[in-house]
C-alpha cells in the first residue's frame, strides 16, 4: 500500500544528478515515443500501444512543471495535453468517466492528463459534489474501466505529486508575492488548504483502492523540484519500456 505517511520528502538527489537524469530521460522517452508512433523502425515499423499519463497531486505540487519536462523534446503532433476542471453542466448530465473519453490516445499515441476521472473520489467526495453511494463506488468502476482500456493494450502511467503542508504554502506566498505568476493562486487554492486532513484521508483511500497491475500508482516525492521531475520522466520511460517488450516490438537503441 502507497501510504503517504512513508514517502521521504527529505532525500532529494542532487541538483546536478536530477538535472542529468531528467535529461537522459527526454532523450530516451523521446526514441520511445517515436517508437510507439511508428515513426521509426523502417518498413518494418508498427504502432505501438497507446500511452496515458495521468497526474493528479495537491495545489502547487508541480504537476504543471512535471508536464512540461515531461512533453518537452516531443513533437507536439505526437502528444496531447488535456487539462480538466469542474465538469460542466452538459457533462453533469452524463456518467463521470463519460466526458474523458473523446481525451483517450489511441494506438501508437499518447495523451497527458492534468486532472483526471479520479476527481470524483477527491475533490467531488470532500466538497460534497457527488453523494457517498456515487463516490463510493466510484473505487470499482474507475478500477475497471483502466483494466478496460489496458486490456485493449493501453499503458497506463499514474501520478500522484507529493508534497509537505510546509512546502505547500511556501509556493502559495511565492506565488502571491510574484505578479506573473499570481493568477496561477486563487481563494479555491487556500480552501482546500485549509481541508487538508479531509483530501488527505481521501488520497489514502485513492491509492489503496485504485492501485493495481494494469493501472498502478507512483507516488512522487515532491518538495524538490529537479528530483520530481527526473523520476515522473523515468517512471513513463520505464512503463514504455516495458510495454514495448510485452507486444513483442523492438526497444529503439
Amino acid at each position: 500500500m502507497k501510504r503517504l505517511s512513508k514517502v521521504n520528502l527529505d532525500d532529494p538527489l542532487p541538483k546536478d544528478e536530477a538535472l542529468r537524469r531528467l535529461e537522459a530521460a527526454q532523450e530516451r522517452l523521446l526514441r520511445l515515443r517515436l517508437t510507439l508512433g511508428g515513426q521509426i523502425g523502417g518498413e518494418a515499423a508498427k504502432l505501438g500501444p497507446p500511452l496515458c499519463v495521468v497526474f493528479e497531486g495537491w495545489d502547487a505540487s508541480g504537476k504543471g512543471g512535471s508536464i512540461k519536462r515531461l512533453v518537452d523534446h516531443l513533437d507536439p503532433r505526437h502528444v496531447r495535453v488535456s487539462q480538466f476542471a469542474a465538469p460542466t453542466f452538459d457533462e453533469k448530465r452524463h456518467h463521470f468517466l463519460w466526458r474523458f473519453w473523446p481525451v483517450l490516445p489511441g494506438w501508437g499515441g499518447m495523451a497527458v492528463l492534468d486532472r483526471s476521472w479520479y476527481g470524483r473520489v477527491l475533490v467531488e467526495r470532500v466538497e460534497g459534489f457527488a453523494t457517498e453511494e456515487q463516490w463510493s463506488r466510484a473505487y470499482d468502476e474507475i478500477t475497471e474501466f483502466e483494466r478496460t482500456l489496458a486490456a485493449e493494450g493501453m499503458v497506463i502511467v499514474k501520478f500522484w505529486m507529493h508534497i509537505s503542508s510546509k512546502e505547500q504554502l511556501r509556493r502559495f506566498r511565492s506565488r502571491q508575492d510574484d505578479p506573473l505568476r499570481s493568477w496561477k493562486l486563487t481563494d479555491e487554492d487556500w480552501r482546500n488548504r485549509e481541508k487538508r486532513p479531509a483530501y488527505k484521508r481521501a488520497v489514502e483511500d485513492m491509492l489503496a483502492r485504485t492501485d493495481h497491475p494494469a493501472g498502478p500508482w507512483h507516488v512522487i516525492p515532491g518538495d524538490d523540484k529537479p528530483t520530481a521531475r527526473a523520476l515522473v520522466v523515468e517512471a513513463v520511460c520505464a512503463a514504455v519500456e516495458e510495454a514495448l517488450l510485452r507486444h513483442d516490438l523492438r526497444l529503439p537503441g
